[in-house]
């Protein structure tokens, strides 16, 4: 098969993305069968717009100014038993400390507990990589020996050196565990198709 058409079958597999449900707690969860790959990051990073330019679709999940305000895990059905999850963005002051740690126990239920849970997009500003939430979630994620793609999203803002520099420097850094780090741009759509490929592996390996 011709490398086009592969392309076309990966991005054809995310078109078809569709809200399934939104969960409070981890009782509000789908059931935990088939595949399912989440996005994490920090408020304010993209995360939204991260997820629309890999579906294909600017409405998919809903973007805003104001950050913070993906407050539940979002799941997206891409075919029956396949999932994307939106985790809850973290960061924003305005945001409760008793809300904040909700999502914590909710966040690490998650990561303890979900079996159909393949792997985690962890979406990164290139200019603020590795906050303390990257880390904790990572920590998390080493915990439960699941694999993590960082994407430092946002790329469009570096020069091209400036871009590989961090990228050089966030994969030295992450070089302990079954994590791999690239560029992107969700407004760009630098690295979108090498992300599509990753999401589209661990959606089949399960």
């Amino acid at each position: 098969m011709s490398h086009g058409g592969r392309i076309n079958i990966v991005k054809n597999r995310f078109n078809k993305a569709r809200f399934l449900l939104s969960a409070h707690t981890l009782a509000q969860l789908p059931v935990d069968r088939g595949v399912e790959v989440a996005f994490a990051g920090r408020s304010n990073v993209g995360k939204s717009s991260v997820i629309n330019a890999i579906a294909g679709n600017r409405h998919l999940a809903r973007t805003s100014k104001t950050p913070g305000r993906t407050q539940q895990l979002i799941f997206f059905e891409l075919e029956p038993c396949v999932r994307m999850v939106d985790l809850p963005g973290y960061g924003y002051a305005r945001v409760s400390a008793k809300m904040k740690q909700h999502w914590f126990v909710i966040l690490n239920g998650y990561f303890e507990g979900r079996q159909s849970l393949s792997g985690l997009i962890l979406i990164m500003d290139i200019r603020y990589p590795l906050t303390a939430f990257d880390k904790r979630i990572l920590d998390w994620c080493q915990a439960a020996d699941m694999r993590v793609h960082i994407l430092l999203n946002k790329a469009d803002k570096l020069s091209r050196q400036a871009g590989i520099k961090v990228l050089q420097t966030i994969r030295k850094q992450c070089a302990q565990g079954q994590i791999t780090v690239q560029l992107f741009s969700a407004i760009k759509l630098v690295g979108l198709e090498e992300a599509r490929q990753i999401l589209d592996n661990w959606l089949k390996q399960g």
